[in-house]
């Protein structure tokens, strides 16, 4: 999966790109179905701001933000939010198809009379 992480307003240290770079990566946990992450961080006004934009099968995309006065806390939130919609989606994907080949393919059950 291809994640790119950018700042805004704010000079990130390596250790920070690796942990959101990290964390974005974990999210094909809940759904293999995504291609890319974009992870926006920024700060305004003393508080930092974390959006995370997915993208995934059929032009699905999948975006989550969260402002909060620490970096780390900020960014766990909005993976935690990311992962919930990403749960759900698969979820209603799941349900939106039938039953599996083998339960339509079985034989019928013998009937004794």
């Amino acid at each position: 999966m291809n994640v790119s992480v950018v700042a805004r307003h704010m000079e990130v240290t390596d250790a920070i790109r690796a942990d959101a770079r990290e964390k974005a990566e974990r999210l094909t946990r809940f759904y293999d179905g995504l291609q890319s992450a974009a992870v926006t961080l920024d700060k305004d006004a003393g508080q930092f701001l974390v959006e995370i934009v997915a993208t995934g099968r059929r032009k699905s995309v999948f975006v989550a933000h969260h402002r909060d006065a620490d970096l780390h806390a900020s960014l766990d939130q909005c993976v935690h939010k990311l992962a919930e919609q990403l749960r759900r989606h698969k979820d209603r994907v799941r349900d939106r198809q039938g039953p599996s080949h083998d339960q339509t393919m079985a034989p019928p059950a013998p009937t004794e009379e």
